[in-house]
């Protein structure tokens, strides 16, 4: 296993390195070490199964740097990696293809100077789950599959289950220096599962999810319940008619549209670029003066946070919307400085390298959020927002959901697949058929027109995402849904 003292001397002999250039201007060098641990659950009643299978695990390490070259043609810019080798060797070989990969660009500014203030969290990761051996983590796996099957063994459904997901476990470490004078650390541990459970028979589908930083704090075991008691209560589902409806979102389906859209709209990269409907709107009002949206990479228990970024600068708060108004953006060091004015400056707090692994020396510097959170000026219970929509439908989790013309038009489209029930009297009653409803609305005027907070937030991920959203039940009126899929039941 590779150490943060590992890391943190192959930046700094990087420094040393890279000073000893003639032609250097600025040089950042990113060490890194990830293990991604997944335990995949593949449960079915009906035929022969393991139900739970042994860890899988991706290790990943290396070297990545940054650096700025004096040249005849002025000052030119690039980057190299290079993987399983922290020595001078491996240093060297990482210099030489930034070197040649070297190009001209006239909006950067410089590499980030050392911040003023210190990192909000220090040490924060939990070294149980840094020394998880792989018996513990298939033991985690049961628990979820565990939590699924007593569940409905308690309802009375033994046969046509199918129940997966997985357990997956991030450990990260990584250091980063620059020949300004940046010289940081980090090592963060997460927990995530996500399982998903069916009744065949009854075309039900249900799902659920726990997350957590310290292994003391996670129960896999919920996820699983939280699924079969999603897929028992949405049997024998019905079809609604197309037409314009006040929707409850809940928080894996707010998890989705804020991940696949909306926290990009919000990014500076969108917006340098054109492709967001935020362009010129800093300061005015773009949602319902309920709605205030942060994102805080330095909340003690959250998956998202970390100590500092992948430029070594201490998360913190960025506020995006306040009270229904723009007010910032997320942003990394380059578009910070790029776009900066008299009266428009933007704290770099979300420049990260996050790739498949978690922070990965291979990837360039982008924008990510971390832990987003959505709150409202006036929040309800959930009984309460619900009752307060009176007659629509409540969307609990959306799959395939996508811009349909870029972000910058903000109209979006996507399937209901479960989680999802007909509200009527300010009740939910009968539970929507899985994969027969599509919502095709635009984001912009779902922000607008959000009429409800809930008081409850989860954290939530979706698949393949790199932040997690706190995410609340939102009530949204007049979305349009459409009726889909009646071929396939004819056949």
């Amino acid at each position: 296993m590779i150490t943060i003292e590992d890391l943190r001397k192959c930046v700094k002999d990087g420094i040393q390195f890279v000073e000893s250039q003639n032609d250097i201007r600025e040089a950042e060098i990113f060490a890194s070490w990830n293990d991604n641990v997944t335990v995949r659950i593949n449960y079915t009643s009906d035929i022969p199964c393991n139900g739970v299978h042994e860890p899988k695990n991706i290790v990943g390490y290396g070297v990545g740097i940054v650096a700025v070259f004096d040249t005849p043609e002025g000052f030119k810019i690039g980057s190299g990696s290079d993987t399983g080798d922290l020595s001078p060797e491996g240093i060297k070989r990482a210099f030489e293809k930034a070197r040649q990969n070297s190009v001209s660009d006239p909006n950067f500014k410089s590499l980030p100077p050392p911040p003023d203030e210190t990192p909000k969290l220090i040490s924060y990761h939990d070294m149980n789950v840094m020394n998880l051996m792989d018996e513990d983590m298939v033991s985690l796996g049961w628990s979820a599959l565990k939590g699924a099957l007593l569940t409905f063994k308690d309802a009375g459904f033994l046969k046509s289950l199918i129940v997966g997901g997985d357990v997956t476990i991030l450990k990260e470490r990584m250091a980063i220096a620059s020949t300004l004078g940046i010289d940081e650390y980090d090592e963060s541990s997460a927990l995530f599962a996500s399982i998903t459970s069916m009744i065949e028979e009854k075309d039900a589908k249900g799902t659920g999810w726990t997350t957590a930083t310290h292994l003391d704090k996670f129960k896999p075991e919920e996820a699983g319940a939280m699924a079969a008691i999603s897929a028992i209560s949405t049997i024998e589902g019905t079809r609604i008619r197309s037409g314009s409806y006040n929707v409850v979102f809940g928080r894996q389906a707010v998890a989705m549209l804020f991940s696949e859209m909306i926290i990009s709209a919000l990014s500076l990269n969108s917006i340098d670029s054109g492709n967001s409907p935020f362009v010129g709107k800093l300061g005015e009002k773009v949602a319902s003066d309920i709605v205030s949206i942060y994102d805080d990479g330095a909340r003690l228990w959250e998956v998202g946070s970390k100590k500092i970024t992948c430029e070594g600068i201490p998360t913190g708060r960025t506020d995006l919307i306040e009270e229904g108004r723009l007010v910032g953006f997320l942003s990394n060091n380059y578009y910070a400085k790029k776009l900066e004015s008299n009266v428009a400056k933007f704290t770099p707090r979300n420049g990260f390298r996050f790739g498949d692994l978690g922070r990965d020396f291979r990837q360039n510097n982008s924008i990510f959020a971390t832990n987003l959170v959505i709150e409202g000026t006036r929040e309800l219970d959930s009984g309460k927002l619900i009752s307060h929509v009176k007659d629509g439908i409540y969307i609990g989790r959306l799959w395939y959901l996508y811009p349909v013309h870029g972000l910058v038009k903000a109209d979006f489209t996507g399937t209901v697949i479960g989680d999802s029930y007909i509200i009527r009297n300010g009740r939910l009653e009968e539970p929507l058929k899985p994969n027969t409803v599509r919502i095709s609305d635009n984001f912009v005027n779902l922000l607008q027109n959000i009429t409800g907070i809930s008081e409850e937030k989860r954290t939530t991920m979706i698949w393949d995402s790199k932040e997690v959203v706190i995410a609340p039940e939102i009530a949204v009126k007049g979305m349009s849904l459409e009726n889909v899929a009646e071929f396939v039941e004819e056949l």
